[in-house]
């Protein structure tokens, strides 16, 4: 009989090994170094400004707890963890990240032509919620513990989507706040129905932690339950946060415009 494969983090880890299973994947520090030095080498060319510059810096730091701390190997144990992994991604590094200005940086490091602006915001908050609900369905959640190359297919998916999102709502905050109100609230209503429906499902959904919840004291359902509302409840405010602040733009507007008529 062929053994089951282990994913990517490692196998699930007892309460007391948390706290020693790092992620010390040579690649992926390799990897996530190289960002960090490009940027770095990237802003004598295109500055993006210190606000910026300090914000990609806090993102990649907190991107990088997300993937190399011991929540890595806990998300093999916990589904709530591997929610709580992606929302601090999603919703904690992709926004600070995005507001570096990145891909401006590397543009100018590597001397790149890229499209000027971001994605219109409906059109990013439509390939966040794609990536969000595919990756949060049972079958392609259970093959990310099967195949490495999934893993990651997943990581650089939701994260790649969420970077877009985040630039292009804080885009249209400036541009077009109309838009990222109704991409704001798009974003929202998604994320606050995927957690509802998984957190009210009537049975498990995924497979991969029918065995490893216990040693945390909790049954599958109940992790389940707790991944539901990790997404559902920073999901929908983060996102109603956003298109709350696309409204106070746009009644701004509206109230210079009247100004310049009265």
């Amino acid at each position: 009989m062929q053994a089951a494969p282990v994913p990517y983090c490692g196998a699930p880890v007892a309460p007391t090994a948390l706290l020693g299973a790092w992620n010390l994947d040579p690649f992926l520090l390799a990897a996530l170094l190289g960002l960090l030095v490009a940027y770095a080498a990237g802003v004598r060319r295109a500055d993006p400004g210190r606000n910026r510059r300090a914000a990609f810096y806090l993102g990649w730091t907190i991107t990088c707890l997300a993937l190399i701390s011991p929540l890595c190997r806990l998300s093999v144990s916990l589904f709530s963890a591997r929610v709580g992994q992606h929302m601090i991604l999603s919703l904690g590094a992709a926004p600070l990240v995005a507001y570096g200005r990145p891909w401006r940086v590397y543009e100018a490091l590597l001397r790149l032509r890229l499209p000027p602006a971001p994605p219109r915001p409906l059109l990013a908050a439509t390939l966040f919620a794609v990536a969000i609900w595919y990756w949060h369905a049972p079958l392609p959640y259970d093959l990310t513990f099967a195949s490495d190359v999934i893993y990651w297919c997943m990581h650089l998916s939701v994260f790649g989507a969420a970077l877009l999102l985040w630039a292009g709502l804080q885009d249209g905050l400036e541009r077009t706040p109309a838009a990222t109100i109704v991409a704001g609230i798009l974003s929202s209503g998604q994320m606050t129905l995927l957690g509802a429906l998984i957190t009210l499902a009537p049975r498990p959904l995924y497979a991969p932690h029918a065995l490893t919840t216990a040693a945390w004291g909790l049954t599958q359902m109940d992790d389940q339950q707790v991944g539901g509302l990790i997404m559902w409840a920073p999901g929908g405010l983060a996102f109603a946060g956003i298109a709350m602040l696309g409204l106070v733009r746009v009644l701004r507007r509206a109230d210079l415009a009247d100004a310049a008529l009265a």
